[in-house]
């Protein structure tokens, strides 16, 4: 492989006026580093300085090939000019990647150069490594010679530091959980290197609870760590945008609209110009409004109402929804423009039923933060702490309400533990509580999930097992498979049965009902 070397005649230190070291001659004094060609790019006004060097090389290397362009620039020191003749140059080269090897020489040329070289050798429009050179520290000591790869995955040290830059940020997304479930630290992951990387919107997807506005603030915080932005978060929940009031809450109004003073607003899109718009519950935006905040997004520009010109906001979208927004799209009920938008990255927040793994690590976090607003260090006796630990990991728990219900179960305790012990009586009383809250807001939506599948046939089922169907159906439909949801329903009873078939004694049970899985899980 043949080794070829492009760079700059240097017109003070090439024509030995400042010392008696020459960096482009020296190129050919390393013994290690053999040059077979040279591509000396000079100006017109230097021309014999360039053909000297030309001769002092080939006395010194008759092996190597000097070749000299001529280019022209009027002012060195004009980023634009230079950049552009060192692309022309580039495109016009014809380099030969299997035949030879090329270094760019930085050293010689104005600084300005040689940021255009290395912007050029990243983007490869010129395929080379950074060459550096320097005169010998001592008399009878070679000059020195460094090759700079771009490819920073090859330096050890530097990687490390960026691994543990990317830790950083992933505890910065997790809010300093330790946290344990696999697929929730990869999508952590994920959602840390999306979020630095691009400024496209980012769709959460969630239940009820799984933290979707905590990430959304903990995303805003990465960004701003990032300056990928310098605004701020502005929240905006969607459930509240119905009407012109919610429209002139979003867009702004102009005094002109209403003809009364005071009544100007500048609008959240305002508010969040140079930050982050976070559009929660987006699934509940009606199709009129999803139509304005498309173009608002998509052009930056917007009208307030009552305004006759157009004002522009630049942000960076986060929306989060409960409701699967293709089935929305599916029903007509989003628009699919929209949706093509905001679905570029899309990440499921898992519910607390499937990351049972991180309930420990979250119930320290709670204690934690009860300790710093309430002022009183808290803890849980050993046998209140294994029970309450077991009723949040057994499947039969489902938590409802996910991370919310769960920081206000640790929270309830919390105010009610005497010197801030939490005992196993304690325990129970929350327990039974939980429980009480469940059932409570599961009655009137037991029902109505029967009729979705049964219809009037919902009515003839007894009270007594209309709860238990309900929860059976619920079951179903937060498992991946028939043997998944009856390992959930069955697993207590399991261990007391020499056969443990739960998806043959699953389907038995719809079966009696006329259901089986498809079924149950056609509504999905």
């Amino acid at each position: 492989m043949r080794n070829v070397v492009i760079g700059f005649l240097g017109t003070q230190l090439d024509a030995g006026k400042r010392r008696r070291w020459k960096p482009t001659p020296s190129l050919v004094a390393h013994e290690n580093f053999h040059v077979d060609r040279l591509e000396l790019l000079h100006d017109h006004k230097f021309n014999r300085l360039a053909h000297a060097v030309k001769r002092e090389i080939e006395a010194a290397s008759p092996d190597t090939e000097v070749v000299l362009n001529r280019l022209d620039l009027e002012d060195p020191w004009d980023f634009e000019e230079v950049y552009a003749k060192l692309f022309d140059f580039a495109r016009g080269y014809g380099f030969d990647e299997d035949r030879e090897q090329y270094h760019v020489h930085l050293t010689t040329g104005t600084h300005v150069a040689q940021i255009c070289w290395f912007l050029l050798a990243e983007s490869r429009h010129v395929p080379a490594h950074l060459l550096q050179t320097g005169p010998p520290r001592e008399d009878h000591h070679p000059a020195k010679l460094d090759i700079i790869d771009l490819d920073l995955r090859r330096y050890n040290a530097l990687q490390h530091r960026f691994d543990l830059i990317s830790q950083e940020y992933s505890d910065l997304l997790k809010g300093g959980i330790d946290t344990r479930n696999p697929a929730y630290n990869s999508l952590i992951s994920q959602i840390e290197h999306v979020a630095g990387a691009t400024k496209a919107p980012i769709l959460l997807l969630g239940e009820t609870g799984t933290g979707k506005t905590q990430l959304a603030e903990r995303i805003h915080a990465l960004k701003l760590d990032r300056r990928m932005i310098k605004g701020r978060l502005v929240h905006v929940n969607c459930a509240t945008l119905a009407g012109p009031d919610g429209i002139a809450m979003l867009f702004g109004q102009r005094r002109g609209y209403t003809g009364q003073a005071g009544s100007e607003r500048n609008g959240l899109l305002r508010e969040a110009d140079g930050g982050v718009l976070f559009l929660d519950e987006i699934d509940e935006l009606g199709l009129r409004e999803q139509a304005v905040i498309l173009h608002a997004i998509e052009a930056g520009r917007y009208y307030p109402l009552g305004a006759d010109y157009e004002v522009s906001s630049q942000f960076q979208v986060i929306a989060g929804a409960n409701r699967d927004l293709r089935k929305l799209a599916a029903d007509g009920l989003f628009r699919q423009d929209l949706l093509s938008r905001l679905t570029a990255w899309t990440f499921e927040i898992p519910p607390l039923r499937q990351r049972r793994e991180d309930i420990e690590p979250n119930l320290i976090h709670e204690l934690t933060r009860a300790e710093k607003e309430l002022g009183v260090q808290y803890g849980f006796n050993l046998d209140a702490r294994a029970r309450y630990l077991k009723f949040c990991r057994d499947p039969a728990t489902l938590w409802p309400g996910n991370f919310r219900d769960f920081g206000a179960s640790v929270r309830r305790m919390c105010i009610l533990a005497a010197r801030g012990r939490i005992t196993r009586p304690m325990v129970e009383e929350e327990i039974l509580r939980l429980r009480a809250l469940w059932t409570a807001s599961e009655r009137d939506a037991d029902q109505k999930l029967l009729t979705e599948l049964l219809g009037q046939a919902a009515e003839e089922i007894d009270l007594f097992d209309r709860a238990q169907l309900a929860a059976v159906i619920r079951s179903c439909r937060q498992s991946a498979s028939l043997s998944e949801a009856g390992r959930m329903l069955f697993a207590q009873s399991r261990n007391r049965r020499t056969s443990t078939n739960d998806a043959d004694r699953l389907r038995k049970y719809l079966a009696k009902y006329g259901l089986d899985w498809e079924q149950v899980r056609a509504f999905l």
